[in-house]
């Protein structure tokens, strides 16, 4: 069975497991990255610091993650993860804090949430709190146009 192979089933898992299966799992954040990217591994640092249980996955070819996850052509990023425990939320590319943290008190009803790129000052990217980039709402169902859900640095 190949990494790839083992990554989907293990996501597919996780997307499916009930809230009785884990206590802490709303805190934890499962990241699907490359095991070269530095950018993806400060912001997987940042998240922990933060107070998040982080589970790292590296993988050399994330599409099918992508895929898998729902995540836009357009929305892509370096960097896929998830989140919740009865409720689960993707969080696609240089999220920052803010946004989980708004996403995981609020519970809104989308798929998740998405820096789409890799924008600079964003979160692994340099990290500027003056930067403006906007973090957009995954639609809960396929084929929904992502919203902006919050705008950084303005």
């Amino acid at each position: 069975m190949t990494n790839r192979t083992m990554a989907l089933i293990a996501l597919g898992g996780f997307l499916s497991l009930s809230s009785a299966t884990f206590a802490e799992e709303d805190k934890t954040v499962t990241v699907y990255k490359s095991p070269l990217c530095g950018c993806c591994e400060v912001w997987t640092q940042a998240v922990e610091a933060a107070g998040y249980k982080v589970v790292v996955e590296d993988m050399e070819d994330l599409s099918a993650i992508k895929t898998q996850a729902g995540v836009p052509d357009d929305m892509q990023a370096c960097h896929t993860a998830v989140i919740g425990d009865d409720r689960k939320y993707i969080i696609e590319g240089h999220v920052p804090l803010e946004a989980i943290d708004k996403m995981m008190s609020e519970r809104p009803d989308i798929h998740g949430i998405a820096v789409p790129g890799m924008p600079m000052g964003s979160l692994g990217m340099g990290e500027d709190p003056d930067a403006e980039y906007t973090v957009y709402a995954l639609g809960s169902k396929p084929g929904d146009t992502p919203q902006p859900y919050m705008t950084k640095g303005q």
